[in-house]
């Protein structure tokens, strides 16, 4: 998102993106490396662009220790900056500004409406006023920004302003880990609208134009599965539940007498009993399923009247064999696995095998590495 250069001098502020220097659209100036810092790795990525056509220049995933991360919240902001610090280095990049994201229940987005023609300083004035009212914690925790989103459909002498907060420790964290990976926070976005920013490469593998279509992405991650429902390529719903690949970790675990870490190994290594597939991860898949309907069944309840054109599914969920088709028999709607980096020239000195792997699960790193292009927009 294009964020606005506004000045905020009343109270604390927040810049969801730190690109305070005048933009030069110069490439090795604006380009980002994306980091998204999940609840058990750090993904890293980088792309460049010739023409239309993006190549991915760096990639790596570091692990991360159980509870580094608890409910989008750092908890121990040293040793995911040396995790940062590892992707960085056996990445080979050679970049030093990053984009990161923050997400969860402490993040708020809003769309207000303001009286057209404000000054810069009478917005400012009016926005601290809005934010009062929509932010449930002291506006002294919190770092926000805004951004213009045109005049409002109802009444022509109202523009739309899209608010958005987030609790101020959640940004420090993110940056000081950043910091001590040698990087610097050039951007803060926000998870959804990373989404949305990497919709644009998921369009690419569906047999149809995105158009007037609704296409709803399921990211099934460790705890959490996110449903996101796009309209014309723009987010328009978002719901969040506790759900995720943990809980198949967890089953293996119970079934086989294993520790938790050990589970996690043979759940990507292999090597489990010949009824590992029948008697756990068939009741995974349906249950998985199950839940996938349930969030899509409350979009529909409130939006009866926008019917859903094909569905993707990411996250590291999405690797799971015939989960795809699975779904599609069950919704009776086109399902693809995410896979962003259609037809994208691949460096040298990626590993193109993992990169496969972790396709599915790499949509938030894309979006945040794709903030290097935002000029391309202007």
């Amino acid at each position: 998102m294009n964020w606005l250069k506004e000045k905020l001098h009343a109270k604390p502020s927040f810049k969801f993106d730190f690109n305070l220097e005048l933009p030069t659209f110069r490439k090795k100036t604006n380009a980002v490396l994306g980091i998204d810092i999940t609840t058990t790795v750090v993904k890293l990525l980088e792309f460049s662009k010739h023409g239309n056509r993006y190549k991915i220049e760096s990639y790596m995933v570091a692990p991360l220790p159980r509870d580094a991360v608890v409910d989008k919240q750092l908890t121990n902001v040293q040793i995911i900056g040396e995790a940062i610090k590892k992707a960085v280095d056996r990445s080979g990049t050679h970049l030093k500004q990053a984009a990161v994201a923050v997400g969860g229940s402490s993040v708020i987005t809003k769309l207000i409406t303001l009286p057209a023609g404000l000054t810069d300083d009478e917005m400012v004035e009016q926005i601290m006023i809005e934010a009062e009212q929509y932010i449930p914690f002291s506006i002294d925790d919190v770092m926000f920004d805004f951004q213009l989103e045109g005049t409002n459909e109802i009444d022509s002498n109202r523009v739309n302003v899209l608010l958005a907060a987030s609790r101020r420790e959640n940004v420090e964290d993110r940056i000081s880990a950043l910091e001590l990976a040698g990087l610097r926070a050039k951007i803060v976005d926000i998870e959804a609208f990373t989404i949305e920013n990497a919709f644009v490469l998921l369009a690419n593998q569906l047999p149809h134009s995105v158009e007037d279509k609704t296409v709803v992405v399921i990211e099934i991650g460790a705890n959490l599965t996110t449903l996101h429902v796009l309209y014309n390529s723009r987010a328009i719903y978002t719901r969040e539940q506790n759900f995720g690949g943990k809980q198949l970790t967890e089953d293996i675990q119970r079934a086989y007498g294993l520790s938790y870490d050990e589970a996690g190994v043979a759940k990507k290594v292999g090597g489990l009993p010949d009824n590992y597939e029948s008697d756990v991860l068939e009741p995974f898949k349906r249950n998985m399923v199950q839940q996938i309907q349930r969030s899509i069944q409350f979009f529909v309840a409130s939006n009866a009247s926008r019917p859903i054109d094909s569905v993707i599914i990411a996250g590291g969920c999405a690797s799971i064999h015939g989960v795809d088709q699975l779904v599609s028999e069950t919704l009776g709607v086109p399902t693809y696995i995410a896979n962003p980096f259609v037809n994208m020239e691949i460096s040298s000195r990626v590993n193109q095998k993992s990169l496969a792997k972790d396709a599915p699960s790499m949509l938030i790193a894309c979006g945040l590495a794709l903030r290097s292009f935002d000029h391309d927009k202007n």
